[in-house]
């Protein structure tokens, strides 16, 4: 790949225990399809030259439910958070210096034009890494979008790890981002695991940029129901209703 080329790495290893299914979480059927494939469209349809799937939980099932849509699938043996799911993809993106966008495997109903305004705010702004955000009445649950001056991000904060006031930006992270490869893979080396989960969160990549007088900066979805997760049969339901509203594949 040459720098100016897209690579794309979709998070795909949870298990999904709130789906209360012994099938993964991205493999539950949307009008037919897999949920993990609407992902894959919506890289492909931005012009990704190279996607890895990160998997954990059933790996060998959904990289045989997947196959023939020429993905790389990277084994994260262990669920240890979002920054620990991006690294196991640093030796398959290494030499590589162009743009990385991460989606989620869960995520189906994001619109290909929605990624693209992300990616081009964050050429337009030289960041090292932007984050797709959304504004919810009830932000209970997410990350919050801590910010400075205009849409430049100081930290993404973990519900839990939130102080009160903190608790009231109605900001939140999608687990949408853009980051150059090279900070990107530095930064999530970088992550540690001292919050309320012992997890190593992706989000800890916006303070890591601050800190090296690096850009973080945050792009708003247009609309929210396009970044909601789908973590239960009711979201799943409401997805399929959002979808069959829209008219073409995506």
């Amino acid at each position: 790949m040459t720098s100016s080329e897209l690579a794309v790495i979709i998070l795909a290893a949870g298990k999904g225990t709130r789906m209360k299914s012994s099938l993964a979480k991205v493999l539950h059927p949307l009008r037919g399809a897999p949920m993990l494939s609407y992902s894959v469209a919506v890289a492909r349809a931005v012009g990704a030259t190279d996607i890895a799937v990160v998997v954990g939980h059933q790996a060998e099932l959904i990289e045989k439910t997947m196959t023939g849509e020429n993905l790389t699938f990277i084994l994260q043996k262990e669920q240890l958070g979002t920054g620990h799911a991006v690294l196991q993809a640093r030796e398959h993106f290494r030499g590589f210096e162009g743009m990385i966008l991460i989606l989620c495997g869960d995520v189906p109903l994001l619109r290909p034009q929605t990624v693209e305004g992300l990616m081009e705010k964050h050429r337009r702004s030289r960041a090292a890494v932007t984050v797709m955000t959304a504004l919810l009445k009830d932000p209970s649950g997410y990350g919050r979008i801590v910010k400075g001056a205009g849409d430049r991000i100081i930290k993404i904060v973990e519900e839990r790890d939130a102080t009160d006031e903190e608790k009231k930006i109605r900001e939140i992270n999608t687990g949408i981002y853009c980051a150059e490869s090279p900070f990107l893979f530095e930064a999530a080396a970088a992550i540690d695991n001292r919050n309320a989960q012992g997890e190593y969160y992706l989000t800890d990549i916006v303070g890591i940029a601050n800190g090296m007088n690096l850009v973080a900066m945050s792009f708003a979805a247009p609309d929210f129901r396009e970044v909601m997760g789908i973590n239960t049969r009711e979201d799943l339901e409401t997805a399929e209703a959002l979808l069959s509203r829209r008219s073409g594949p995506l």
